[in-house]
């Protein structure tokens, strides 16, 4: 194998080794669900609800909100206009490890134009405040009898739960953190972990079979007929028809991507191309997508004739025409596909979209977003660099989202997740980003992207955690940027070996991609389809999981054409070519002598394959054993990672990158432009050239009996008719011996001219005389 130079230290992987609940050594499960991070301690206050509370204004009444300060720290709840009976029940977290105080203070106030009354106020002592573990129960609130600042009691009652937990306590994700103090009111929901299930997507099929009795409105002439179906953002229209009569048929199926639920219906319009640009309308026709038909196997469903609506304006109002054209069409929701909503190299999930098709899961994956540490500045604010990052988990149909930690280069979030896995041949993905919308960020602004990782869960061990720093890369115009480390530990527990294993004699896909395949033309289209119904429907979710966001996970623009991708490719082609480079230099070697010995064993070896030809398939198979059995040693430890080197990303041409960031249609000057197509048109007359050679050394095999020179066909027919009464009177053995033998002859009896065959095949003809 061609072996690749190591990457730069600074963009490896780097194990570690964290304090959490699970063995990273041992790999013991312990009976905590939060074994995978570590424990983080904070004191929870949850504010219920007040009673009675005297009014402070002139009218009586009272605007009451509750202040909760611990040291430094302050947390308000939201105010209520006239209410002596207020119900807020939110909760407030306040990191153990900021805690610089020894009293925990809770007022009530009373909201005012010029400054707050204060109403009343209940003090707790740290260390008397109890500590809760789930599984407990949550702690059960208590009224609290409110008092002045001289410590006696007033009027009013507070119900609050007090008590120390971790970031394990079901309150957490909910809660109001001492570390976004600064973050307003509105923009805390930004700021908050939460989990996000994608839509579920289906393959609408509408197979358009015929029209009848279509009446167009100039009778003169023959009617060009084809049918547009729109669905949501996406129209596809059939050929015109090559029947042109009033009782058109096509016979061609439109494919569309779906979500639940269902929002808009299926428009089909069938038109008549009058001219060059012009369509004129026949009919139209609305099918609501929760009346059609949804299909789990190849069978075909039921066709159905649909009636065509038209309308005319007739003195400035729209009237509707009944007459009795109708089309004729098979509809369904196909079931039993996968419908592609990521690159198909990263896929995280490959089920069909019916759930009555699902096999049972194969094991669980465990996921500890830790901490990241060396984060890049992403943005100014008050004139300094800062950075407020969260995490976004995929895989399968469920996205995560951390919490933001506020302005912060070493965010620690210690968030546990847990997934169904149903195939180990998926992939996890792991994006940080900064969050844009924090302090009232504009309507244009942009959660901005710091890094991704990609875990294949095929390459891990099974109950093995792996805790690893992940670095984040980010390619830029400029070249290959490290914006950071990620430290996560990652477990996959199998809970059927046997079904595991017998995954990997199952098609990767459901049948019916093999039974009615789609084609990579429509399967592109469908995906790109997918990707935006994904990211407009979790773009609406609150908080919102952004478009930008959403887009680099899915990988969307992974087809655009980069030359860095094209080099890393085709360097790639050539690893994997490197061991049939190696093993015929080592035969050229063996056919040279240049070892004497291992020319006259490998001679022995070959002689007893010879004479005992069923040693053959064995000595491979045992020969590729221990292949393997001798690389155990050194099989991977760790799990793969972005390769700066592979993708060529460390050596990139500055030109090459800008064409790779360029929007498309392109943006950039018209010289640059030409510029790049001839360099373009270069690489392609390389390939053209390999091409051709390709199809000229397979055309001279057609030629051998072809006689288009008759004289070569002549002496191959004659050669084939010699050999044939040869190897029919020779035994094999004894052909395979010989050639052999002759192959590996001695330098001695050879001679650097080509050889004979070689000679007869290159002087054979190829069309390209014929090309222009």
């Amino acid at each position: 194998m061609m072996q690749k130079p190591p990457q730069a230290v600074d963009f490896a992987l780097k194990e570690t080794s964290p304090n959490i609940g699970a063995g990273a050594v041992t790999g013991d499960k312990l009976s905590s669900t939060y074994d995978l991070v570590e424990q983080m301690q904070y004191l929870y206050v949850r504010v219920v609800k007040a009673k009675d509370l005297p009014g402070k204004d002139v009218t009586g009444g009272c605007d009451p909100y509750v202040e909760v300060k611990l040291g430094n720290y302050k947390g308000i709840t939201k105010h209520f206009e006239k209410k002596s009976n207020p119900e807020w029940n939110q909760v407030f977290a306040f990191s153990k490890e900021r805690i610089q105080a020894s009293v925990l203070e809770v007022y009530v106030k009373d909201k005012d134009v010029v400054s707050d009354d204060l109403i009343g106020r209940a003090m707790f002592d740290l260390n008397e405040i109890p500590k809760r573990i789930p599984p407990d129960s949550p702690l059960a609130p208590q009224w609290y009898r409110l008092e002045d600042r001289k410590g006696n009691k007033a009027n009013g009652e507070l119900m609050l739960a007090v008590w120390m937990g971790t970031q394990a306590d079901e309150a957490f994700p909910d809660s109001w953190h001492s570390d976004a103090a600064s973050v307003g009111p509105d923009a805390v929901s930004n700021i908050r972990s939460k989990v996000y299930l994608s839509p579920k997507l289906w393959y609408v099929r509408v197979n358009v079979i015929e029209a009848q009795d279509l009446v167009p409105n100039d009778k003169s002439r023959f009617p060009e007929v084809f049918v547009k179906a729109v669905l949501g953002n996406q129209a596809l229209r059939t050929r015109v028809s090559q029947s042109k009569t009033i009782n058109p048929m096509w016979n061609e199926d439109l494919m569309f991507v779906v979500a639940e639920p269902f929002e808009e219906p299926l428009v089909l319009s069938v038109e008549d191309r009058v001219g060059s640009n012009k369509d004129e309308t026949l009919g139209l026709c609305m099918i609501p997508l929760h009346m059609v038909q949804r299909r789990l196997d190849h069978r075909p469903v039921n066709s159905r004739w649909f009636n065509l609506e038209k309308h005319v304006i007739v003195e400035g109002e729209k009237k509707e025409i009944k007459f009795a054209s109708r089309i004729h069409l098979r509809i369904c929701l196909e079931g039993g596909y996968h419908v592609l909503d990521e690159s198909t190299h990263y896929s995280s999930d490959l089920r069909p979209t019916a759930k009555q098709l699902w096999r049972p899961n194969i094991g669980i994956l465990e996921l500890g977003i830790l901490s990241a540490h060396g984060l890049m500045p992403m943005k100014t604010k008050d004139g300094r660099g800062t950075t407020d990052a969260y995490c976004v988990a995929k895989y399968g149909q469920k996205w995560v989202r951390t919490r933001t930690i506020m302005d912060n280069f070493m965010p620690r979030w210690n968030e546990q997740y847990t997934w169904e896995v149903f195939d180990t041949c998926t992939v996890i993905t792991v994006g940080v980003f900064d969050n844009g919308h924090i302090h009232g960020g504009a309507g244009g602004s942009k959660d901005s992207r710091i890094g991704k990782v990609r875990i294949r869960l095929s390459t891990l061990e099974a109950d093995r955690v792996y805790t690893h720093s992940y670095p984040l890369l980010v390619l830029h115009p400029s070249g290959v940027k490290k914006t950071g480390e990620i430290q996560l530990a990652l477990r996959f527990s199998c809970s059927s070996l046997i079904n595991m294993l017998h995954m990997y004699s199952h098609p990767l896909l459901p049948k019916m991609h093999y039974i009615h395949p789609l084609s990579v033309v429509q399967l592109d289209v469908l995906r790109h389809q997918a990707m935006q119904i994904v990211s407009m429907r979790l773009s609406r979710a609150e908080p919102p999981l952004r478009k930008e966001v959403v887009e680099y996970m899915l990988d969307v623009d992974s087809h655009m054409w980069s030359m860095r991708r094209s080099k890393a490719n085709f360097f790639r082609i050539m690893g994997v070519l490197s061991g049939l480079v190696a093993v015929g230099k080592w035969f050229d070697q063996i056919c040279n002598w240049r070892n004497s010995l291992t020319t006259i064993l490998i001679h022995i070896l070959f002689i007893i394959l010879v004479l005992y030809p069923e040693l053959i398939l064995p000595t491979v198979f045992l020969y590729l054993f221990l292949i393997g059995i001798w690389n155990y040693r050194w099989r991977p430890r760790h799990p793969p990672h972005m390769d700066t080197r592979l993708s060529h990303a460390d050596a990139a041409h500055p030109d090459e990158l800008d064409e790779e960031f360029d929007t498309f249609p392109t943006s950039r000057p018209s010289d640059i432009v030409r510029m790049r197509y001839d360099r373009l048109r270069s690489i392609a007359g390389r390939v053209q050239t390999v091409i051709g050679d390709l199809a000229t050394q397979g055309e001279r095999f057609q030629s051998l009996l072809s006689w288009r020179d008759p004289r070569a066909s002549t002496l191959f027919v004659t050669f084939c008719l010699i050999l044939a009464l040869v190897l029919y009177v020779t035994p094999f053995q004894v052909i395979a011996l010989l050639t052999g033998l002759y192959v590996l002859r001695h330098p001695r009896f050879r001679h650097k001219l080509p050889s004979i065959p070689l000679n007869f095949f290159r002087r054979l003809p190829a069309r390209s005389d014929s090309m222009l």
